[in-house]
């Protein structure tokens, strides 16, 4: 792998080297002087270490900086070309792919992608082939790619790297099967706090600091930037919030308990409540597919919301009300400045969103409300993938 001091975790001019991408990363381009000034380490060493990230391709020089007056710096900021790194978001029956450069730039996407993600090591090896085929694509040289990021549904620790939905025989992780498959550091990460990092880094989100993302697809799942770090807990489960016993419904959820907080708010809730009501004779555009026996599905219901169906209109407001009760929850917990909705269900847009806003208003404490704007992703299907791009390049460069 080119650039070897990336995989070092010691040696004080690894880690200073490190730092210095890192900024640049976060702020953009720095003259010598400033980077001197901003990791407390001389000029001279400074100088150097830039010198040799130049020769080795991960920074250029960007010219000299018009002053009002004196000697003009040079600025230096990242090489684009310096590398890839590959993002992929693996779900039950479909993926989604990603490449970007080293400065974060999107390359190549790719998503509804076939695929039958089971708990079996022959189902890694087949996403590594999925990965190497889907870089085909990109007319683009593996040999430039730094690190590849895994993502998948359910419970991940990323230090161990063991996924506890998906978990093959054997005592591999499955980041060692995919790094043996694909001869490059793999990362691997839950799909809501890769959609969380994606946006942090490249969508919605601008300058603040403390963000939830809240990913409403057939499941419920969260992410949280607190004080500018992605959060994980102690063993790097945060986020399940799906299983918050927050409902008195008497709904068996996936996970067995009763009254998780996405049975009345997820994709899965979604369908369940609209197939009960089809059930009960209540006139959709969808009653006819349902009396024909065929199999109806979360996508035949946001097309019925699309074309204004009010039975579907009705049931995707009912589960916004209630997702806008937990988001309240988490807005007195943790004074964000932003929450984000992502997922499948955003497709609902204001059907969606106006009554999250409405309960939000009318359950969250005024005084810490106001310090919260609830928006929707910008990166949409891009965002896991996207996310663990920009989350492969901060484990390598070790800022996570």
């Amino acid at each position: 792998m080119r650039g070897t001091f990336l995989t070092r975790k010691d040696g004080k001019n690894s880690i200073i080297k490190k730092r210095i991408l890192s900024l640049c990363i976060n702020n953009g381009e720095y003259s010598i002087s400033d980077l001197s000034r901003e990791i407390n380490t001389s000029v001279p060493t400074v100088t150097k270490l830039i010198g040799e990230l130049m020769s080795d391709g991960f920074m250029i020089d960007l010219g000299k900086q018009g002053t009002s007056g004196g000697r003009r710096p040079s600025i230096y900021g990242l090489n684009p070309n310096a590398g890839y790194f590959v993002g992929a978001d693996f779900r039950q029956s479909h993926a989604a792919i990603a490449v970007t450069d080293f400065k974060g730039n999107e390359v190549f996407f790719k998503d509804n992608i076939s695929f039958v993600m089971e708990s079996t090591e022959e189902a890694f090896h087949k996403i590594s082939s999925s990965i190497k085929k889907l870089f085909a694509e990109t007319g683009l040289d593996w040999d430039k790619v730094l690190a590849c990021g895994v993502s998948f549904a359910g419970r991940v620790n990323p230090e161990t790297g063991y996924s506890y939905t998906y978990s093959p025989d054997g005592d591999r992780p499955i980041n060692k099967i995919l790094e043996d498959d694909l001869g490059v550091p793999v990362h691997v990460e839950n799909d809501s706090r890769a959609m969380t990092y994606g946006e942090y880094l490249k969508g919605v989100v601008e300058k603040e600091r403390n963000v939830i993302f809240v990913n409403i697809s057939w499941g419920l799942g969260m992410g949280m930037v607190l004080d500018g770090k992605l959060f994980y807990g102690k063993s790097g489960f945060s986020g399940e919030i799906g299983h918050f016993p927050l409902l008195e419904n008497d709904v068996i959820c996936r996970c067995g308990k009763v009254g998780c907080f996405e049975t009345g708010a997820s994709g899965s809730a979604l369908h369940r409540m609209v197939m009960e009501r089809l059930k009960g004779g209540k006139a959709s555009s969808l009653s006819a597919k349902y009396k024909s026996g065929a199999k109806l599905t979360l996508d035949d219901i946001f097309e019925a919301i699309k074309e204004e169906d009010i039975l579907a209109i009705e049931v995707l407001e009912e589960i916004a009300a209630t997702l806008g009760r937990g988001i309240a929850g988490l807005i007195n917990v943790f004074n964000p400045e932003l929450v984000v909705i992502g997922g499948k269900l955003a497709v609902g847009g204001d059907y969606l969103m106006l009554p999250v806003r409405s309960t939000v208003k009318k359950l969250a404490q005024n005084i810490v409300n106001q310090d919260t704007t609830i928006k929707f992703s910008a990166l949409g299907k891009r965002a896991a993938p996207i996310g663990d791009c920009m989350l492969s390049r901060s484990r390598i460069l070790g800022v996570l």
